[in-house]
């Protein structure tokens, strides 16, 4: 399993649904292909022609970004609002370091053409395909103990909501609006442009290695103290761990790149086929093979370093983050209930830390995380696996990643954020009617099209501006 380390980091790497032209219907499906809906879909160029469009709109309305949400945010049997005219860096302020951004744009668009203003993200995940209003409207997030998720880098935003209305939210303008909007689901509008706080552009010096999974849980601090960005991948039915490390290098370090290879999933999968009769052998077998995989390491601009460049098996995804003093003991039972159980899988599972943050609807509210995220080929019925893992990862207080799946509901989701019930008046004022609510979010939030929010109180109006302060 040469460049073994590698892959790891590719095989979470996917590409984008072919974009749909808009129709009067089409059918839509997400990346894995196992949501989809037909739809009409429309495409605005401009604000003003989407402020009309959803005044004019009866509902149920839906955003759509990449497609790389595993739960059913989309899928709608009315409107779906494509922003592909919203792209692009809009405007940069050299002396803060932020830049305005179509909400529309691709992560992996934004990169390059930021550095060239003297900007960079402070982090990325490992995936570069999805939007950029995709990847706040569900807290998307990288790795790093003190680094947090794209919602907490945001300065502002603007939103169109179900009247027609152009709000620009930031913490002077229509605060409660943007503190809801950060991680909004799509529920309270559209949003357009996202001001984001940047960095100046740097460098990354990436490492990885294979070694016992109780090496990494026993030296988790240790590796998140000494180390910007940190992450592990657990292989299943083996007592091994992939450890990789990223770490800001010299801006004028060489660039070092690895060469791609074949994806390993090929040889878990075929190791999984045919050992899994036994568990001792496979153990054995499995312990070998990663023993013998050699240290990596790579180079580069943090753009081009933090996201995978190859698309791997299709896969569904389930990720819930935890306390992070919970992560060793949840990753242990993880892994024994794998076992004991003799779960079909083997695909690797991914560990990273998320720092803490204030956004009302992100996962990482109030406290440092950890990240915990499953995977099982989208060949096969992810339910069975993943009703065992959630109850583990429910029971350490885990909150799931809005944009994978997961069985909670509105009730559920009440006892886990302080603002729930903060989110929904907001949402409740901006969108009285329930127009941005298909039956994915009605069960989420508990709320159905015409009704009011629980608990829902009065209070100041939003208010309007379609000008950027």
């Amino acid at each position: 399993m040469p460049q073994f380390l590698k892959k790891l980091k590719h095989i979470f790497s996917r590409k984008a649904a072919p974009p749909q032209k808009p129709a009067d219907t089409v059918r839509w499906h997400n990346w894995s292909g196992r949501l989809n809906c037909e739809a009409k879909v429309i495409e605005p160029k401009t604000v003003e022609e989407l402020a009309a469009a959803l005044k004019a709109a009866t509902g149920p309305v839906r955003p759509v970004g990449s497609g790389h949400s595993f739960s059913a945010l989309v899928p709608t049997d009315g409107t779906i609002i494509s922003l592909a005219a919203f792209t692009g860096i809009l405007d940069h302020n050299p002396q803060t370091l932020e830049a305005t951004i179509g909400a529309g744009t691709v992560l992996h668009d934004i990169g390059e053409p930021l550095h060239n203003l003297g900007q960079a993200f402070k982090n990325m995940g490992d995936i570069d395909k999805q939007t950029l209003a995709g990847a706040i409207s569900t807290s998307t997030h990288g790795t790093g103990a003190n680094l947090s998720s794209y919602s907490a880098c945001i300065t502002g935003l603007e939103l169109v909501t179900a009247t027609g209305d152009v709000l620009w939210c930031d913490k002077d303008h229509n605060p409660d609006v943007f503190r809801a909007a950060q991680v909004s689901l799509g529920a309270l509008g559209v949003v357009t442009k996202v001001r984001m706080q940047n960095t100046e552009p740097y460098v990354l010096e990436r490492k990885g290695w294979v070694q016992p999974l109780e090496d990494t849980l026993n030296n988790l601090d240790r590796l998140a103290a000494e180390n910007r960005n940190v992450e592990f991948f657990y292989i299943p039915y083996s007592d091994m761990s992939a450890v990789i490390t990223m770490n800001i290098a010299d801006n004028h370090a060489k660039t070092e790149r690895l060469p791609t290879h074949t994806n390993p999933l090929k040889s878990l999968s075929l190791a999984k086929r045919l050992l899994g009769w036994s568990k001792a052998l496979h153990r054995k077998v499995l312990n070998h093979e990663l023993r013998k995989i050699k240290p990596e390491h790579e180079v580069d601009q943090s753009y081009k370093l933090y996201p995978s460049d190859r698309e791997g098996m299709r896969f569904n995804e389930m990720e819930y983050h935890l306390p992070r003093e919970a992560g060793p003991a949840a990753m242990r039972e993880i892994r024994d209930a794998i076992v004991n159980q003799k779960l079909d899988v083997f695909f690797p599972i991914e560990f990273r830390l998320v720092d803490a943050d204030d956004a009302w609807l992100s996962p990482f509210y109030g406290r440092k995380s950890c990240s915990i995220a499953v995977h099982q080929v989208n060949t096969k019925d992810a339910k069975p696996y993943f009703d065992v893992i959630e109850p583990i990862l429910r029971k350490h207080g885990g909150r799931p990643h809005w944009g994978k799946q997961h069985t909670l509901s509105a009730a559920d989701f009440e006892k886990l954020y302080p603002h729930w019930n903060d989110f929904l008046k907001v949402r409740e004022r901006l969108d009285p009617t329930g127009k941005f609510l298909n039956e994915h979010l009605s069960q989420v939030l508990g709320v159905k099209a015409g009704q009011p929010a629980p608990q829902a109180a009065s209070a100041p109006a939003p208010t309007a501006a379609a000008v950027m302060p």
